[in-house]
C-alpha cells in the first residue's frame, strides 16, 4: 500500500503494520521491520504504539466504530426493521473493512480481554438482542446468533468472490434462515415437509438480492449466462428464468 504523503507518522505507521501484517503473518513481523519500512527507528514507532497488540487494536477501531454506529441506529427503529438494519448494515460494514478483518481474522484473539475484547462481546450481544427481538426464545437466540455469523464468516473464507456477488449470497442466506416458513409444516424431525422432499442440488430459485445481481452482471455484459450461473451456483435455466422481464 503505498503512503499518502499527507499521512502523519501514526497512520503510516498502521499502513505498514496492516501490509506486513498482511504479507508475513502477525506473530512474523516485528516493530523493527515495521520501521524499517517507514525508515523509523523503534523507539518511534513504540511512542505512538507502546506494545504490537496495540497496533491489533487500531486496526480494528474503525470496525468497531461503525459497527457501534450501526447498532445505535438500529436500537431506535421498530423490532422488524431495527433487525434488517442490523443485518444488511452488519454485511456492509464487514465488506468496508474486508482486507483488515481477512488479515486479523486469527490474531483478534491476541488483542487479549482489554477493552477492544469487551467493546467486540458488547457489541455481538446488542446485535444478537436487536436480530432476536424483545422476550426472544433459546431458539430465536440461537437463531439470531446463527444470523450475525452468516453475515461475517464467508468475508473471510471467500475471498476470492466480489462484494457484490458475495453480499447478495450473504443476504440470500440469512433470509432463509430466519424465514417464518421455514418452520412450517415441520415434522418430529424439525424439518418441513417440503425440505423433507426436496433433494440436494442446485437451488432452483435466486433470492431477490441474488436477482438483482445476476441482471446487473448481465445488462453489463461483462459475462455470460453460464458464468453467471456458475458464479450463483445455479442452472443456466435458472439465470434464464430470473432475466426475462416480469
Amino acid at each position: 500500500m503505498t503512503a499518502d504523503p499527507g499521512d502523519d507518522t501514526r497512520t503510516r505507521i498502521l499502513r505498514a503494520a496492516l501490509d506486513l501484517f498482511a504479507e508475513h503473518g502477525y506473530q512474523r513481523t516485528s516493530l523493527r521491520q515495521i520501521g524499517e519500512r517507514l525508515r523509523l527507528t523503534k523507539a518511534a514507532i513504540l511512542y505512538h504504539f507502546p506494545a504490537k497488540e496495540h497496533l491489533l487494536s487500531a486496526l480494528v477501531e474503525p470496525l468497531l466504530v461503525d459497527l457501534e454506529a450501526l447498532l445505535d441506529t438500529a436500537r431506535t427503529q421498530p423490532v422488524e426493521q431495527a433487525r434488517w438494519t442490523v443485518l444488511e448494515g452488519w454485511v456492509d460494514v464487514m465488506l468496508a473493512h474486508r482486507r483488515p478483518l481477512g488479515m486479523l481474522f486469527h490474531d483478534i484473539a491476541l488483542v487479549g480481554r482489554g477493552d477492544t475484547y469487551h467493546r467486540l462481546m458488547e457489541v455481538a450481544m446488542r446485535a444478537n438482542d436487536l436480530i432476536a427481538g424483545p422476550d426472544a426464545g433459546r431458539r430465536e437466540r440461537v437463531l439470531a446468533t446463527q444470523a450475525v455469523a452468516a453475515c461475517s464468516d464467508p468475508i473471510v473464507f471467500f475471498v476470492d468472490v466480489s462484494d457484490e456477488v458475495l453480499r447478495a449470497d450473504m443476504l440470500d442466506g440469512v433470509r432463509r434462515l430466519l424465514a417464518p416458513a421455514a418452520t412450517d409444516a415441520a415434522g418430529p424431525s424439525g424439518a418441513s415437509t417440503a425440505d423433507r422432499r426436496r433433494r440436494p442440488g442446485r437451488p432452483r430459485a435466486l433470492g431477490r438480492e441474488q436477482v438483482e445481481t445476476a441482471r446487473r452482471m448481465h445488462a453489463a455484459g461483462t459475462h455470460s449466462v453460464d458464468a453467471i450461473a456458475a458464479t450463483l451456483g445455479v442452472s443456466r435455466a435458472t439465470v434464464y428464468r430470473h432475466l426475462d422481464p416480469e
